[in-house]
């Protein structure tokens, strides 16, 4: 599966922007998607993953009610709506896909897209 994010820019501390991945190649709906982030010198963290038919949902303690994630399956897209923005959410901002139960190591999700870079200024 081939995955395109897209979405990111600059955004003012208590913004909103909402990223989108879209797939293509194998069949979206069997995939389990997450978005990840990785901040300047900091390493990879998990942001929220969902499951292949958007019933069960995941999120890290830092983004826990502040950021959303949804699925279409109908467009082969994930969503990641973010809002209350603080200037510690600056990092670039990576879809994932895999099958299987849900993980928070990004070294067990086997197919990534090429990152999309959030700024938020205080």
């Amino acid at each position: 599966v081939q995955l395109q994010a897209s979405g990111g820019g600059l955004v003012q501390a208590g913004g909103s922007l909402r990223l989108s991945c879209a797939a293509s190649g194998r069949i979206f709906s069997s995939y389990r998607m997450g978005w990840f982030r990785q901040a300047p010198a900091k390493e990879r963290e998990f942001v929220a993953a969902i499951g292949w038919s958007g019933d069960s949902t995941y999120y890290a303690d830092s983004v826990k009610g502040r950021f959303t994630i949804s699925r279409d399956n109908a467009k082969n897209t994930v969503y990641l709506q973010m809002n209350s923005l603080e200037p510690e959410d600056t990092a670039v901002y990576y879809c994932a896909a895999r099958l299987g139960a849900h993980t928070t190591y990004g070294s067990y999700w086997p197919y990534w897209g090429q990152g999309t870079l959030v700024t938020v200024s205080s």
